[in-house]
């Protein structure tokens, strides 16, 4: 595909640090989620319905994590030796300690497993757990803390039902930074409301703030959602691939060439995903990326 030529791809990070392909293996510790069961809100996110972005999520419930990653394993061994455990359904920070920590030595136990990503939300990162990162990392494992954002903007945030605004994005990362934790921020291009403009704003925000790798992600439609029934009302357009892939490339090339981006774009399938219907193809808002920093100049070139 090339993107390595333009980005600095995960894929190319993991290349540095281990000298060989590392594959992220999505889990699901079976965790929830405060905007779900009724501590911040209920029905979550009105984007979410986490299945249309876990394979995890369609996994028999009753696997453990050690069976999760063994069966992951299983799948991508032709594609690489060494794994990380992603931690991705819902809030993976979102329980007690003595569970999580349970959870996450289990991943680690596990043969080739070379450390742990672990998703969640900015306001569910207490002290304890970050801690514990910060422990796992001095003991020689990779450790990412993926921090779901989204936007940077206090009424996109309520829009779209977040329940935190900005200024707890900022204290969990000036938090994990403290800890020397390498912090990656999800982004969603294509949120109700928003215009290139925003994506910039959010973009410059992060940066400023500090960050070590970036997720690009365009908004999907999905069953399930509070999203799908907007849609369905004509209420709101997803962004076209054209529109897309010319933010998601300001943004890439608005970026510093020393922060890594782990995505630019995802896919999913029907019948979760309602629309846009390009995000069907694996390769399809990829190429389109691509080949405008092909066009236009490579991650970082509108900072020279």
């Amino acid at each position: 595909m090339g993107l390595d030529k333009f980005v600095y791809t995960f894929g190319r990070y993991c290349q540095q640090q281990f000298g060989q392909r590392v594959q992220k293996l999505t889990l699901d510790a079976k965790f929830t989620c405060p905007n779900r069961d009724g501590t911040l809100g209920v029905g979550g996110c009105t984007f979410c319905n986490v299945a249309s972005f876990s394979y995890a999520a369609n996994t028999d419930a009753t696997l453990s994590i050690a069976e999760q990653l063994h069966g992951g394993k299983q799948r991508l061994r032709e594609k690489a030796e060494k794994f990380l455990a992603y931690f991705q359904a819902y809030t993976s920070t979102y329980e007690e300690y003595s569970l999580l920590k349970r959870r996450y030595d289990e991943a680690l136990k596990c043969a080739d497993l070379v450390g742990l990503c672990v998703g969640t939300r900015p306001d569910c990162v207490p002290d304890s757990v970050l801690q514990l990162l910060a422990q796992y990392q001095q003991q020689g494992f990779e450790v990412w803390l993926e921090l779901g954002l989204q936007s940077a903007h206090d009424q996109t945030l309520r829009r779209i039902n977040r329940g935190h605004d900005f200024a707890a994005y900022q204290d969990a990362v000036l938090r994990a930074r403290a800890l020397g934790l390498k912090v990656c921020t999800h982004l969603i291009l294509g949120l109700p409301g928003e215009t290139p403009v925003e994506h910039q704003q959010t973009l410059e925000r992060v940066l400023t703030l500090g960050v070590d790798g970036l997720k690009l992600h365009p908004l999907h439609i999905v069953e399930g959602s509070v999203m799908a029934k907007a849609w369905r009302a004509g209420r709101l357009q997803p962004l076209t691939i054209e529109e897309y892939a010319d933010s998601a490339t300001n943004l890439i090339r608005r970026t510093p060439a020393s922060v890594v981006y782990h995505r630019v774009t995802a896919y999913a399938k029907p019948p979760i995903l309602l629309a846009p219907q390009w995000c069907c193809g694996r390769w399809t808002g990829l190429t389109a990326v691509v080949n405008n920093l092909e066009r236009m100049g490579a991650q970082g070139s509108l900072l020279l």
